[in-house]
């Protein structure tokens, strides 16, 4: 038995099985364990928790080259180790989120209801500007408005749009869209997700309390 297929039994799954199953069966691992140690692990095992978690992805997306939600699904793993490792390392990982956010765009730009322009936009907004590395805010809020195109309801898009205009110093705009997060629509399969992401709304919500810009 290969190397890749021992893989995939081990994620219980067997190597046909993998290439027939239907695009939700085959992020929802992916997406269930990310939700784990994001809202579950301590902070100092992130990094090499999203580590392994990137390989598995890596070989969903490898199997599966045309299906922009694995890429996508890479790419949150990979940017969610970026930010928790920081510095020169933290920088390439983001960069290598973009690729495979780009790459993805050029399959499906609705894909998971326009979560690649979300992440997109959030890389670009939380990474440092050149010579240090690509960040760019007018970029970061051109996707933002493209990802709330495609999804104006969402709770991940008005969470990290919010959050970009409070960093921005436009505290009143961003509260708006923290708040329509609270009240985002549920999503099926996500719910310890969705609990984390109102936890975190809620947590910014109370720290601008009052701060009107």
């Amino acid at each position: 038995m290969s190397r890749l297929k021992s893989l995939f039994f081990a994620l219980g799954v067997g190597f046909s099985t993998l290439l027939q199953a239907a695009p939700d069966d085959l992020i929802r691992p992916i997406q269930d364990r990310w939700a784990e140690i994001k809202y579950r692990q301590p902070e100092d095992r992130q990094a090499d928790l999203y580590r392994e978690l990137a390989v598995q992805a890596r070989q969903v997306a490898k199997a599966n080259p045309n299906l922009a939600a694995a890429l996508i699904w890479e790419a949150i793993v990979v940017s969610s180790e970026a930010g928790v490792r920081g510095g020169l390392g933290g920088l390439s990982l983001a960069k290598e989120a973009r690729a495979l956010l780009e790459e993805s765009l050029k399959l499906d730009e609705k894909s998971l209801n326009g979560s690649a322009y979300t992440s997109l936009a959030t890389l670009y907004a939380k990474v440092p500007r050149w010579p240090l590395g690509f960040g760019d805010k007018e970029k970061a809020e051109a996707l933002f408005r493209k990802s709330l195109a495609v999804n104006p309801d969402g709770i991940d898009p008005n969470f990290f749009y919010g959050e970009y205009l409070i960093d921005q110093d436009r505290v009143t705009e961003g509260r708006r869209y923290l708040e329509k997060a609270l009240v985002a629509p549920a999503r099926p399969g996500r719910e310890l997700a969705d609990q984390g992401r109102r936890q975190e709304a809620r947590a910014l919500l109370a720290k601008t309390a009052g701060d009107v810009r």
